[in-house]
């Protein structure tokens, strides 16, 4: 198949040798290159943006001169003429006064000159790689970043880790709204599908980053800003297809700029796939609609968007005793999970692609809508206000048929039928989660040539009701719609902060960040396993930030900086405490210290950590009722490793990007409690294990990535994708039979792209994932108790797919 899109790619480009071309290079005024800048030819009507090093080309022109105009967020337009005669061309912008989207994230954003260590991905390099997988695949090459995805393929439930945070430790930021689940704290990205094509770009702060609104930042944030003003109409059709039964219809559209003030755009997305894993497929819609008034000095804009989803349930994972095909170990896996014949003839007859459930409507149906009304206005040369209201709307359950459940487990009496006593039945439950997140957000932003100083802060409330109900029962005197348990959460959410970066000289800059953080936790009722809790704590939070940095000369730059971080447990911290235990909140200190180096085509970073806890919430490698993982506080533990990032523009046809992380991930002292049944099984006891300076779960020492990208002929490009992610321990006892084995993938992406007359672009994509067909995992769980002197231990795995493909056709007009 590639050997032919090769064939086609090549019979498309008549007259290659004897075109001219236009090759530039766009950058600020500090000569530091602006990467996904819009350069556009008046005639021929030909766009193009900029690559990670602020470069472009227009190839296949007739000698002469061009009229263009080039376009960056947040600097003026410049219209100016290009022609073929010219090398080295290097186009500078200037910052535009007026107010534009770049205000509504700039208070929740790193610089890029600070001491605060963030990689930004531009809208060019999302587009590129997405296919319809949901944005932790799209980012799977950012620096100590890790992906998984329950269904195998990356459409679906996925996740991501980063310095291996978890997502509840990784605050997620849309426009600066908070994302994160209140209670939860994580965040699902399969409720906003293909948001990827919204998203205009992307930064990720590692460690603690700096002050953001919403969940703290303990291992990151993601911050994600929706598509800017585009001044020119445009209408793009994207269509996916590939492996899996995998298939995604999108369709965008933008009006341009009306009358000098309005733009509105929309997209409308539909994505579906079986998934790798048996009988895990997604049914994945969204939507995102937009309308902005631009003035001088006022900026307004509305954001609607969101998605429903429909997700067959693959979060029970596959034994490793299926993954090793040992049938006696599957029949000792069955016996443990007290799976009846037809679950055990359903483990022995699959492969790695297991999956538990047969039950056709097991499925996770949810449908979350987001609200965001944002309000810019310029005051004064200085001074710019910013403000934002928002709500979220969430409600959706998920369906599951349970084999022999017992009344008592619902709150029922047992049933008397013809004189027999019965005490359980098979059933379908839904367990339902509906919630309301609303709140406001706000910052001051006052700017001098050497102050920038930013108040800002945030007010929000979750409203959130957990419900269950029993819709079917063998026994029909089970009532229907029987409401088995019933819980409320509030969570009241407020923040403060005040930012400030201060030019001491042009050597040296400054930057100290003080955070208050106040959080009211109050959630109470019957919770899924038939007890009653209640839930009432405050927390107090102030979270200081210094740093400063030294720029040697214009390519040469030290950093370093010192962060105070805190957080609250999750509602499943305090549910599934360990007995006799109550969650505390975590406290960290993230030193990070570096250099960067910048030239005209290489860049190189160069990154230290060192994270400190205190009282760190840990898995203990164990997972709850519906696959969360069980986590305990360990008193002392830590995180440090080095990063090191380079970008090489090797010359006009190749280039590479590369990262690696080298980490070690401790904890001082962790106590592994594990029950004793005896060798009767008739009692049991809980007996403590204790482990000293042992390795953090999930936590991998080594992290790698790598691009090496190929343009061979214009507009051509070959990209091959590498990812190395080192071996993860799925508890803390450092025990090398309870692991995720490392993995190493490669991955390569094809595209080619042309401009007929009358349309923007028509690109056509390939990619081929796991070209090597590696056989691996990428998540997993564990669990194990005592039978007297006898250990027993069952390990879970997530299998991701072998070699799969997709491929890509965009039509942009």
């Amino acid at each position: 198949m590639f050997k032919s899109f090769f064939a086609l790619a090549l019979l498309a480009v008549p007259g290659v040798l004897s075109a001219q071309s236009i090759r530039g290079r766009v950058a600020d005024r500090q000569t530091v290159p602006l990467p996904g800048a819009t350069v556009q030819l008046k005639s021929p009507a030909r766009i193009t943006v900029t690559d990670q090093l602020g470069y472009f080309s227009f190839n296949n022109l007739s000698a002469g001169t061009y009229e263009a105009e080039v376009r960056y967020v947040g600097y003026q337009v410049l219209a100016l003429t290009l022609s073929t005669d010219e090398k080295d061309l290097v186009i500078t912008l200037q910052e535009d006064v007026r107010v534009t989207d770049q205000v509504i994230v700039t208070a929740t954003r790193a610089n890029d000159n600070g001491p605060t260590v963030a990689t930004t991905i531009n809208k060019v390099a999302l587009q590129k790689q997405n296919f319809g997988q949901d944005l932790p695949f799209v980012l799977n090459w950012s620096p100590s970043l890790v992906s998984t995805s329950d269904a195998g393929a990356g459409v679906g439930y996925t996740g991501l880790r980063i310095r291996g945070s978890d997502a509840t430790r990784i605050n997620v930021t849309i426009n600066g709204i908070p994302v994160n689940d209140s209670e939860s704290q994580g965040v699902f990205w399969v409720n906003t599908p293909d948001l990827t094509t919204s998203v205009q770009s992307v930064q990720v702060q590692r460690g603690v980053g700096t002050s953001t609104n919403g969940a703290g930042a303990f291992g990151a944030s993601v911050n994600l800003q929706t598509n800017t003003r585009n001044d020119v109409g445009y209408t793009d059709v994207v269509n996916s297809v590939g492996s899996f039964n995998t298939l995604r219809n999108t369709i965008a559209f933008g009006t341009g700029l009306l009358n000098n003030k309005f733009v509105f755009d929309g997209r409308l997305s539909k994505i579906t796939s079986d998934g790798y894993i048996d009988r895990a497929s997604s049914d994945l819609k969204s939507y995102s609609v937009s309308g902005g008034y631009y003035g001088d000095k006022t900026m307004l804009k509305a954001i609607i968007f969101g998605g429903k989803e429909a997700t067959y349930q693959s979060w029970y994972g596959v034994p490793e005793s299926r993954l090793k095909n040992d049938e006696a170990g599957m029949l000792e896996t069955a016996a443990a999970e007290g799976w009846n014949q037809q679950q055990l003839d359903n483990l022995l007859a699959s492969g790695r692609t297991f999956n538990l459930y047969t039950y056709q409507n097991q499925e996770d149906n949810y449908q979350q809508d987001h609200y965001q009304f944002h309000a810019s206005h310029r005051a004064t040369d200085k001074l710019t206000l910013q403000g934002a209201l928002h709500y979220t709307k969430g409600r959706g359950y998920y369906e599951e048929y349970r084999i022999d459940n017992d009344f008592e487990d619902y709150g029922l009496l047992d049933v008397v039928i013809g004189g027999e006593t019965i005490s359980s039945t098979d059933l379908i439950r839904r367990r339902w989660l509906d919630n309301d997140f609303y709140g406001v957000t706000y910052s001051l932003n006052y700017e001098t040539e050497r102050l920038n100083s930013i108040l800002g802060g945030a007010w929000n409330k979750y409203d959130g009701d957990h419900f269950g109900q029993i819709i079917w029962a063998q026994v029909s005197e089970v009532p229907k719609d029987y409401q088995y348990y019933f819980n409320k959460g509030i969570k009241k959410d407020f923040t403060m902060y005040w930012k400030n970066t201060y030019a001491f000289s042009k050597k040296v800059e400054g930057f100290v960040d003080l955070q208050y953080r106040r959080i009211d936790y109050n959630a109470s009722g019957k919770e899924n396993r038939q007890f009653d809790f209640v839930v009432n704590k405050q927390f107090n939070f102030f979270n200081p930030k210094l740093g400063l940095t030294y720029a040697i000369d214009q390519h040469n730059q030290f950093y370093g900086s010192y962060a105070v971080g805190n957080r609250e447990p999750v509602r499943d911290d305090f549910i599934d405490a360990l007995a006799g235990t109550t969650p505390k909140h975590e406290s960290m200190g993230d030193f990070e210290t570096g250099w960067r180096w910048r030239k005209r085509n290489l860049n190189l970073n160069a990154n230290y950590y060192y994270m400190k806890y205190k009282n760190q919430l840990v898995p203990t490698g164990k997972v709850n009722d519906v696959g969360a993982l069980i986590r305990t506080n360990v008193a002392d533990s830590y995180r440090a490793g080095v990063e090191l990032e380079a970008l090489w523009r090797i010359n006009s046809t190749l280039s590479w990007t590369a990262n690696f992380t080298f980490s070690s991930n401790k904890i001082a002292e962790f106590n592994e409690v594990i029950y004793d049944y005896g060798e009767n099984f008739d009692d049991y006891i809980e007996v403590t294990n204790t482990y000293r300076n042992t390795d953090i779960a999930f936590s991998p020492s080594v992290i790698a990535g790598s691009g090496f990208v190929v343009t061979p002929i214009a507009n051509l490009e070959v990209t091959l994708l590498t990812k190395y992610v080192g071996q993860q321990f799925l508890d803390n006892t450092s025990n090398s039979s309870r692991v995720i084995d490392a993995y190493f993938i490669n991955d390569l992406r094809i595209g080619y792209s042309w401009k007929p007359k009358g349309m923007r672009e028509i690109s056509l994509s390939g990619l081929m994932n796991n070209i090597f067909d590696v056989t691996y995992s990428s998540n997993g769980y564990t669990y194990g108790y005592f039978g007297g002197p006898t250990e027993y231990r069952q390990n879970f795995y997530y299998p991701q797919a072998g070699r799969n493909f997709m491929v890509m056709l965009a039509l942009r007009f």
